[in-house]
């Protein structure tokens, strides 16, 4: 939540026009951030709100973090020196862990990272550009529609191939038909099942 004096080191800070375009999110969705206290903030005497450049780079440190698990090596190389990454937004913490023991055991070499929510999720897409999104389409604090149509049309992201895990069936998809047209969805109850050969699919191998 903002507070009304600003840090003693305030000369390293931001607007929240600023930090969005950081962050590759909506002014809105900074401004959230802030009245959920996850970044610091206050207003000056003009009343414009100013956020400190220390807490963004905390926030952003806390979510850059890949999930437990081993490390990757530079055998999973993916043609730009590095290990393929792969995002997985998800806020429920049992499928967190299934996709990341699926992940560990069939592509071991992949960089797993993992946002709980799709606020989280867009600023660690922005920043590691992964290979590939994993996006469940019901999310807290987000529209699942929203967030899908703007990992898909946004530029930045051009380059990350997209798989939707949901709980939804496909009659309860409906409303979500246009987001979804053409996205490889897999229904969660056929997670075991399906994802470690789409997954292969979009990273251009073969499943361990």
């Amino acid at each position: 939540m903002a507070s009304s004096t600003p840090p003693s080191s305030g000369n390293d800070t931001c607007t929240t026009v600023e930090v969005a375009q950081l962050l590759g999110l909506a002014v809105r969705s900074v401004q959230l951030m802030v009245d959920r206290g996850e970044l610091e903030a206050w207003k000056t005497p003009g009343g414009h709100r100013r956020i400190s450049r220390a807490s963004v780079d905390r926030w952003l440190a806390a979510r850059q973090q890949p999930s437990a698990g081993p490390a990757a090596t530079p055998d999973a190389d993916t043609g730009a020196g590095g290990p393929a990454r792969v995002l997985l937004i998800e806020d429920s913490s049992y499928y967190q862990n299934l996709v990341g023991l699926l992940v560990r055991e069939k592509f071991p070499q992949v960089e797993l990272h993992v946002a709980d929510e799709g606020i989280a999720g867009l600023a660690m897409a922005g920043r590691l550009q992964p290979q590939v999104l994993i996006v469940d389409i019901l999310l807290p604090g987000i529209d699942g529609a929203t967030l899908i149509t703007s990992l898909r049309t946004n530029p930045q992201f051009s380059g990350s191939r997209l798989i939707v895990v949901t709980s939804l069936d496909e009659a309860q998809r409906g409303p979500y038909a246009f987001a979804l047209a053409g996205v490889p969805v897999i229904h969660k109850p056929r997670l075991v099942a399906e994802f470690p050969a789409l997954l292969a699919k979009c990273l251009g191998r073969t499943a361990a």
